[in-house]
């Protein structure tokens, strides 16, 4: 992500850490051998509808955590959005309309996800190293979760819920200094008690659940690398080991999300496509926006239609934040809802 003109501290302790994804420049350990293979089919997505424009206080949008209600409506975040701007967005897939759903003075949320446990709107606050949860029309705002967590403070990128509603956090500490500080961390449905499943990563990021929830795909910005975290009966990391490689180029690993035939979609920042691998780490496609369409330097997640194939992707740059839509190579599952 570019540096981010400031215009008042005000602003400046709400976005100075939103370097958040994109400011790696370490291409990784090449004594690392898991590789992906071959490049796979080129998936074409089109233009849905535009959500925002580029914020003069902050000098730019990224939209994070698309994720669908019960009602088939999708939700997505604006990072940078200012305070008054909509932080929290509503869209009507079918009608492409959308409407504010939230906004304070302080929150940079990077993802949004409903629980299977309370049926509530969780978000991450970056900046804050905070959770905050809001009721399903935005309204009732409380802080889920906030503090030290092991003696240091969070930088709670995306999340992702078991089953029974506790939730998993990639926390990318170490991005801004560049230094492989980065954890995992479980926190217990209540809030109560935050544990550390693994840490010394490099900035992670995307966080999902693989389809029997036997383990954790992780994305390592920094590394552009997927990381496997298979999981003990009772939650605990069991085993650890890097599963693929991504050949991103000037591109780095973003949000991942999980269908129900097992596929990852790795969203890339510092290039407006995703590239989805099978389970074995090969590449079957990629996702890419029309070659016309200039302005945009990241696609960042992706939701696909609970039950269907119809995927909707956050889009966003000098041009604004986008919603493009393309066909899914499986249906969507709670793992390809948000994060």
């Amino acid at each position: 992500m570019r540096r981010l003109p400031i215009r008042s501290l005000a602003v400046l302790a709400t976005v100075s850490m939103l370097t958040l994804t994109g400011c790696g420049t370490d291409t990784g350990d090449p004594s690392d051998t898991a590789a992906s293979t071959g490049t796979g089919r080129t998936i074409h997505a089109q233009k849905v509808m535009q959500l925002t424009q580029v914020h003069e206080e902050t000098g730019m949008t990224l939209l994070e955590g698309p994720t669908f209600d019960e009602n088939g409506d999708l939700f997505v975040v604006d990072v940078t959005a200012p305070a008054g701007e909509p932080k929290v967005i509503r869209v009507n897939v079918e009608k492409k309309t959308s409407r504010a759903v939230h906004t304070d003075g302080r929150g940079a949320y990077t993802s949004a996800q409903f629980s299977p446990y309370d049926g509530r709107l969780y978000l991450t606050d970056y900046a804050h190293g905070e959770i905050v949860s809001l009721a399903p029309d935005g309204s009732d705002p409380r802080t889920f979760f906030s503090g030290k967590v092991d003696g240091a403070q969070m930088n709670p990128d995306d999340i992702a819920f078991d089953k029974e509603g506790n939730l998993y956090v990639s926390d990318s500490r170490g991005l801004s200094e560049g230094e492989a500080h980065g954890r995992v961390a479980r926190i217990d449905r209540d809030g109560k008690k935050a544990t550390v499943l693994a840490e010394e990563l490099a900035s992670t990021n995307g966080i999902s659940f693989d389809v029997d929830y036997r383990g954790l795909w992780i994305s390592e910005l920094t590394q552009n690398r997927i990381s496997y975290l298979r999981l003990g009966a009772k939650g605990e990391v069991a085993s650890q080991h890097t599963a693929i490689r991504v050949d991103g180029g000037i591109a780095q690993t973003d949000s991942i999300a999980v269908d129900a035939d097992g596929n990852l979609y790795q969203a890339l920042h510092g290039r407006p496509a995703m590239v989805v691998y099978n389970q074995h780490g090969e590449r079957l496609a990629t996702v890419e926006i029309p070659a016309r369409a200039e302005g945009f330097e990241s696609a960042t997640n992706v939701a696909i239609t609970p039950g269907g194939t119809t995927a909707y992707m956050t889009v966003s740059g000098p041009a604004g934040g986008y919603l493009y839509t393309f066909d899914a190579l499986a249906e969507g599952i709670r793992q390809s809802n948000g994060g």
